[in-house]
């Protein structure tokens, strides 16, 4: 029977939720991600696999895993996980495999619709009897005829260039990795060099995972590319953006807003100048997460310890 640790600081209910599609011959565990390294170690031993949420685990827990097969992510992002020390144990790393790819996409599209048609600013004027505070036709917009470019085109970007599909845009996307051309085909959607993306786009979304080459790639030379009246939206991970130099491009005029779900600090600092900008729209790293999600996550995490446990290598394969 393989063990199963689950670290976690979720909620009883959505770790149960996690857990459910298990196999009934897996012994599975779940433990309080604010365990001490010490504690941590002591279950690790034995362990044939790791459940993360969030993706971190302590450096002395992996060094005294003697068994473990795989350390499974129910995120995406794999930023946080010492990848060298799990490469130089010969312990793979899983991410969730685009399983909440839907629910950031979804937000995605959520966070343009509502920047372009200022939600943030209606519904408190009409709650405050400001029925026609915002002349909405001088400074709301219609997403259908917009370019929209795609940094990043992975399960995410995919999915979010699914989505518009049929909504009049023009979809371009920069990618280190061509997408095989039945998928440009299907999607509609042209690969281009990232300058000829950022000159283009009426909206730019970020779709890349933090690494060093994706670290600050949206800096004040790249923002001097874009349109003064283009939309910047993040999805993905905050240090992908250079943020003074946002925050400069927003103030002067550069570009015309940001939707943002993910800051380089989580909190944020209160005084962090993009929290003070009327054209910053923004959300609390929540993209990815729905009522919706887990049991899919869930689904996918165990038939993803079931191949290794059977012999097979593992999907999402990450490090």
């Amino acid at each position: 029977m393989p063990k199963v640790l689950f670290f976690t600081n979720l909620a009883s209910s959505i770790a149960k939720a996690i857990i459910k599609p298990a196999p009934a011959d897996f012994d599975v565990s779940i433990h309080s991600m604010s365990l001490s390294g010490s504690e941590k170690t002591e279950l690790m031993r034995d362990a044939d696999f790791v459940i993360l949420f969030p993706g971190r685990l302590e450096d002395e827990a992996i060094q005294a895993a003697q068994n473990l097969r795989l350390i499974q992510l129910v995120s995406a992002g794999y930023d946080q996980m010492n990848l060298e020390l799990c490469q130089a144990k010969k312990i793979p790393i899983a991410n969730n495999g685009g399983a909440n790819a839907i629910d950031v996409a979804e937000h995605t599209v959520a966070m343009i619709l509502a920047y372009y048609r200022r939600f943030r600013e209606l519904d408190p004027n009409v709650r405050a009897d400001n029925w026609r505070a915002i002349d909405t036709g001088l400074t709301t917009y219609t997403l259908e005829g917009k370019t929209l470019g795609l940094i990043g085109f992975g399960k995410i970007g995919q999915r979010v260039a699914h989505l518009l599909g049929t909504w009049g845009v023009e979809l371009l996307y920069a990618d280190a990795y061509p997408a095989p051309p039945e998928v440009e085909q299907k999607l509609n959607v042209a690969r281009v060099e990232l300058d000829d993306l950022l000159q283009r786009s009426d909206v730019v979304s970020l779709h890349v995972p933090l690494l060093p080459d994706t670290r600050e790639m949206i800096n004040a030379q790249t923002l001097s590319l874009m349109k003064p009246t283009a939309l910047l939206v993040n999805t993905c991970r905050g240090p992908v953006i250079d943020e003074p130099a946002l925050a400069h491009a927003l103030q002067t005029g550069q570009i015309a807003g940001a939707a943002l779900d993910v800051l380089v600090q989580e909190p944020p600092d209160p005084q962090n100048p993009l929290l003070q900008l009327e054209n910053v729209l923004l959300s609390p790293h929540t993209a990815g997460i729905t009522f919706d999600t887990w049991e899919r996550r869930g689904r996918f995490i165990f038939q993803n310890l079931q191949l290794v446990w059977d012999g097979q290598p593992p999907q999402a394969v990450v490090g």
